[in-house]
């Protein structure tokens, strides 16, 4: 067996898009794609010859327009899937935790972590956890739109927290050039949660932090509640 794991980096959003595939049949599945690199994408799928079975989002994104809609169009084959609290109607698939997606010999499971938004998910697939904007690499996503909530984010933090300390974390995002971290780094030394921090304080950290808006979120999240067709 022989896992494909690429981690692709969108950098106007600093986000993180992830490729996985099991290279013996080829299968793969895309998680957080970006309408500016789809091009990118696209010809990284096709070069390597993979059969693309999932497009998934961790979550509704602010900051970026997913490509979800214009790779399905180039990927008929497949299926755009959500967590099933964003009750997207242009998902073809909506998940709960615990659900379980395959491709190839791989799984991948399903997290619900709301906090940053309230239909945030993660999703372990082998010993690695991609964990959207709920868990960063030493901190943690905003709560201050989309129904986000700083008590919820610890309780999901905490939920993740729950892996084995050799599972390796991968963000949406990094604005230090960072590309992953593990269970037990966060838990030691991320700077909102680590430590085994109560939640009193984690929520009056995360409530003390003061950021401006997404300069996209106006357009972002109308064209992501609808699987980014709403660009063209």
């Amino acid at each position: 067996m022989s896992l494909l794991l690429r981690p692709l980096f969108e950098k106007t959003s600093s986000t993180y898009t992830y490729l996985l595939a099991d290279m013996k049949t080829l299968d793969a599945i895309i998680i957080d794609a970006v309408d500016e690199t789809m091009q990118r994408d696209i010809a990284f799928i096709r070069e390597l010859g993979l059969n693309l079975k999932y497009i998934i989002e961790t979550h509704v994104h602010a900051d970026h327009i997913t490509s979800s809609y214009l790779l399905k169009r180039y990927f008929t084959q497949a299926k755009i899937v959500l967590g099933s609290v964003n009750e997207i109607m242009c998902a073809d698939i909506l998940l709960n935790d615990g659900d379980i997606l395959s491709f190839g010999v791989y799984t991948l499971s399903a997290m619900t972590t709301p906090g940053h938004t309230n239909g945030c998910m993660s999703y372990v697939v082998g010993n690695q956890v991609f964990t959207g904007d709920t868990l960063l690499i030493r901190s943690c996503g905003r709560c201050d739109f989309q129904g986000g909530s700083a008590e919820k984010l610890y309780d999901s933090i905490q939920k993740i927290f729950t892996l084995p300390d050799e599972t390796l974390v991968y963000p949406a995002h990094d604005y230090e050039g960072r590309t992953m971290s593990s269970i037990w780094e966060e838990k030691q030394f991320n700077e909102m949660i680590g430590l085994n921090v109560d939640k009193q304080i984690f929520v009056s950290r995360v409530n003390k932090i003061k950021l401006d808006l997404p300069k996209k979120i106006h357009v972002a999240v109308p064209a992501n509640q609808d699987c980014g067709a709403k660009k063209l």
